[in-house]
């Protein structure tokens, strides 16, 4: 650590750069395409481990383990110039003399590049509060490391002395976005006091921060056990805690006085364009909002029908809104305590991964766990979410569940839930990219969201073949989360693009899904904090189903699900055009 601490003293980063990237273009001279590529994703992706130290930690390299991001405003504009940089180089390469597996690296490099510089102009560092995550909880940051060695402590609490930075940096973004016009939503921004007002204890050890020492490892001696945490105890006290209460007068007092009426991406400057292109990224598409929200409202139509059979074979006495509110109000569909709910989560997830050999020829080594979702953000987060494994092995994949007011978390979603986001969904297809150890790194750890959140969704019509959804509440419930993506088409460019009101997207949400008021509420506020994402799980799903359709017929009784499965999670996470050519190639080779 002390050596890349004084390599950046001794020479800033950009000099650092441009000296390899001059070396690189020496050697270009007398390398070949192939090479001059090789040595460019190779650079290119340990920029991306030094750039983003958090990102390189989660993943098990522990090389920054003691640095944060470096968001000043200067370090932003010499990132966005080294990512410009890096598509030059990209463009320069003869893409037509590399190998095909190389054509289609570079063709995914290319996009990434490009879709990071098409963003630029937008200048949307410049708000960087988000109600989901920032800032204001950096603690939660312990749960993606690992805590082994006393270089584990002592780096964290190196990065817990460069907090009041980061918190520094923050503001700097902020002021800048309050006068170039770029400021979040004031309904969004109204949950952050909270969330900040949870950091500022008056002793270090009632501190978030204080939790990884709480319990360190035995094989840390009494001595070294003493030492960390009177140095963690110093530096929560004399950086952590000033550095926050400095973020909640600047918060209070600024910012949110600051913060905008409207919700919509179309009302900051450039914001429909901006919109316009969030949309294309997001999707892997050239379709239009226009064109997505009528996709939608056809996806609602046509699940809305067959919810409605199942509503009209339980006899049930009332219309569509009196069945969804007895979803929402009757006490036989929640449970009483969070470790009940917890339990139930766990359960199905043990009875889910026996039933995975039937549809894959495949399965990852990595295991996963199911972990409550933090304390400190769980009111004003989703119902669930995913996170990866470390690359090297060294933690599992976690399916974070929401455990904050178990009467308003259904039975009925607890399945469907869970073949989402563990298995069959999410960690089956991020672990397997990550095993695919014949790629480059970028593809393996990284992906494109069409794909990601698409499998995700596609994965949940697998369940009948797993032996869920026998009943039909839990039917209903598979459905209640297909209607949810189809929902998302709708209100997201409703609001982002065609000037809905945050209350006519949730009126639409409750009129058409059985989730409760407090998911609802909760999600309506994501998509206007994180605008375009929404749209990109339908939009995926619909392609895989189309492939999947495609290769049924195509192939008849020689349709093989286990190897369709293999073949599609084989490339890693593609744009949906790439992913469609690879799949029409593979029925076509199947057929032969």
């Amino acid at each position: 650590m002390a050596l890349t601490c004084q390599l950046e003293s001794d020479m800033p980063l950009t000099r650092i750069a441009l000296a390899i990237i001059t070396l690189s273009f020496a050697q270009a001279s007398i390398a070949g395409p192939t090479e001059d590529f090789h040595a460019l994703l190779d650079e290119a992706w340990e920029w991306q481990l030094q750039e983003y130290p958090m990102f390189a930690s989660r993943l098990g390299d522990r090389r920054y383990n003691d640095q944060w991001t470096d968001n000043s405003l200067a370090a932003v504009k010499r990132r966005q110039s080294d990512t410009r940089e890096f598509l030059q180089r990209a463009y320069a390469i003869d893409r037509s003399a590399l190998s095909e597996a190389d054509q289609l690296n570079h063709e995914l490099f290319r996009r990434s590049l490009q879709d990071q510089v098409d963003q630029f102009e937008f200048n949307g560092h410049l708000m960087p509060f988000y109600q989901r995550g920032g800032v204001q909880n950096l603690d939660s940051n312990v749960d993606s490391l690992r805590f082994e060695t006393v270089s584990d402590y002592e780096d964290w609490i190196a990065r817990l002395a460069g907090i009041d930075a980061v918190i520094e940096q923050t503001i700097d973004l902020a002021d800048a976005g309050i006068k170039a016009g770029l400021v979040s939503p004031r309904v969004l921004m109204e949950r952050l006091p909270n969330q900040i007002a949870a950091q500022l204890a008056d002793d270090p050890e009632d501190s978030p921060f204080w939790k990884a020492f709480v319990e360190l490892p035995d094989s840390i001696s009494a001595d070294d056990q003493e030492r960390l945490r009177a140095m963690a105890r110093e530096t929560i006290d004399g950086t952590v805690l000033p550095a926050y209460r400095e973020l909640d007068n600047y918060f209070n007092e600024t910012y949110l006085p600051a913060s905008r009426d409207s919700i919509g991406w179309s009302e900051l400057p450039n914001g429909k364009e901006w919109y316009e292109l969030r949309a294309r990224q997001f999707t892997t598409t050239q379709m239009t909002p226009d064109e997505i929200h009528r996709v939608g409202l056809n996806e609602v139509a046509r699940i809305r029908g067959e919810m409605q059979a199942i509503i009209d074979s339980l006899d049930f006495d009332g219309d569509f809104q009196d069945f969804l509110e007895f979803l929402r109000t009757d006490s036989q569909f929640y449970y009483d305590n969070p470790d009940d709910l917890y339990q139930a989560y766990l359960a199905t997830s043990k009875r889910i991964d026996p039933e995975l050999v039937k549809l894959f020829g495949y399965l990852p080594r990595m295991p996963y766990g199911v972990k409550p979702i933090p304390d400190s953000i769980a009111p004003d987060t989703t119902t669930a979410y995913y996170s990866r494994p470390a690359a090297d092995g060294s933690r599992a994949g976690t399916y974070w569940v929401n455990l904050y007011k178990p009467e308003v978390r259904p039975k009925y979603e607890i399945e469907v839930l869970s073949v989402h986001e563990a298995m069959p969904g999410h960690h089956l297809q991020i672990a397997i990219q990550q095993e695919l150890g014949d790629m480059p790194d970028f593809r393996r750890f990284m992906g494109f969201t069409a794909f990601v959140e698409g499998w995700g969704l596609y994965s949940e019509s697998l369940g009948p073949d797993l032996g869920l959804y026998k009943d039909p509440y839990s039917k209903f419930g598979a459905l209640t989360y297909e209607m949810w993506r189809a929902v998302r088409l709708v209100v997201d460019t409703g609001m982002h693009y065609k000037g809905w009101t945050r209350q006519q997207a949730i009126d639409f949400f409750t009129d058409n899904a059985a989730k409760t008021e407090l998911d609802i509420i909760n999600e309506i506020d994501r998509y206007i904090g994180w605008p375009g994402q929404a749209l990109a799980y339908k939009i995926g799903q619909l392609k895989i189903l189309q492939i999947r359709k495609r290769a049924e017929v195509a192939l008849g009784d020689n349709f093989d699900i286990r190897a369709f499965h293999d073949e599609l999670l084989g490339a890693g996470a593609l744009p949906l055009d790439i992913l469609e050519q690879r799949m029409d190639a593979w029925i076509e080779s199947e057929l032969d």
